[in-house]
């Protein structure tokens, strides 16, 4: 309790503002996996299942339809036993055109795919409104020793486009991705690594996930000079036995190295934690943010009811302190 006093006490002397959580209302429950975006001034959620909602102040919110009806043909095509949706969404805008990265995949598998859609506009009422698939982008095999879902677009200071995936196995990957098509770049084929932690495999987990511990969920954002790689560790969908947490680290360059505020480097585990269960919600993870210039930057992510164990969407702005995020702490007593 003295610490937290002290501390609480040098970050007013410094003038650091205190991060915001955000009261919800409306449709919030049930959100999974959520990433936000801004177009005039409504804010947009989609989440795992294909639903969107949105929200002129960032606490009330409605659900306003769903990206496909029907899971494009090729979904179930290629990854026989995908079912009830897309995984885990990310949206950006190139050029005048939304930009929906969607994974498809069946729980505890790597054989998995990216897909893409996109739209002139999120408001439904617009004439212009219409998802169009776009086909997959890149998928990973039974055999890669990564997993093709969790699809984050990120764009560096040279204006070059990057997916970044990835859920257990070798941890989070990246690709190069031609801006104008939206697809894999032809010119940069390879692989790159960013973020790994340190697993085994034993013969009962040989069709399944390498073991604990867990890492997927990958956020980039560029931030006064530095990139920034924000992922969940440990274990989502476990209800109220959930253990996600969020955590960061930076580096100069979008391919790395990644450390965090130690300076462990990320490919062996580092990061920095941001995020913590408490008595009311368990496991917050799955992050998506939206930096705004002037102001709030924000934070979404989805954590679970500590009774029910029902997932939702929460919400906390980012504070920078000394080149590094804090987001707001959870209500209820830490876990």
């Amino acid at each position: 309790m003295r610490f937290r006093l002290l501390l609480a006490a040098a970050l007013c002397a410094a003038g650091a503002n205190a991060p915001e959580w955000y009261s919800l209302d409306g449709d919030f429950w049930g959100v999974h996996d959520p990433v936000i975006a801004k177009e005039g001034g409504t804010y947009y959620v989609f989440a795992t299942g294909g639903a969107i909602r949105r929200s002129k102040d960032l606490h009330h919110w409605a659900q306003i339809g769903r990206v496909f009806d029907k899971m494009p043909e090729w979904t179930t095509r290629e990854i026989p036993g995908s079912r009830g949706g897309y995984w885990a969404p990310d949206i950006s805008r190139y050029k005048g055109t939304w930009r929906l990265y969607y994974a498809v995949s069946t729980f505890g598998k790597n054989d998995s795919a990216i897909g893409l859609a996109t739209n002139q506009t999120l408001d439904p009422d617009s004439p212009d409104y219409q998802w169009l698939d776009q086909g997959m982008v890149f998928r990973s095999r039974h055999e890669d020793d990564f997993n093709a879902i969790d699809p984050n677009l990120a764009v560096d200071a040279q204006g070059r486009h990057w997916l970044n995936f990835g859920s257990f196995w070798g941890g989070i990957k990246m690709r190069r991705i031609d801006p104008e098509t939206g697809k894999l770049s032809e010119g940069d084929t390879r692989l790159y690594s960013l973020a790994s932690r340190p697993r085994s495999r034993n013969a009962a987990q040989a069709d399944g996930p390498p073991s604990s511990p867990a890492i997927e969920a990958p956020f980039i954002v560029r931030h006064e000079g530095f990139y920034y790689l924000f992922v969940s560790f440990d274990f989502c969908c476990r209800g109220a036995k959930s253990t996600y947490n969020i955590v960061v680290g930076r580096a100069r360059e979008i391919g790395g190295e990644y450390v965090d505020a130690s300076g462990k480097p990320m490919m062996e585990g580092g990061g920095t934690r941001l995020s913590q269960g408490t008595s009311l919600w368990r496991g917050p993870g799955h992050e998506g943010l939206l930096l705004q210039p002037g102001g709030p930057d924000l934070m979404v992510f989805h954590a679970y009811d500590g009774t029910t164990g029902r997932p939702a969407l929460h919400i906390s702005t980012i504070e920078w302190e000394n080149g590094w995020p804090r987001i707001a702490a959870l209500p209820g007593d830490p876990i």
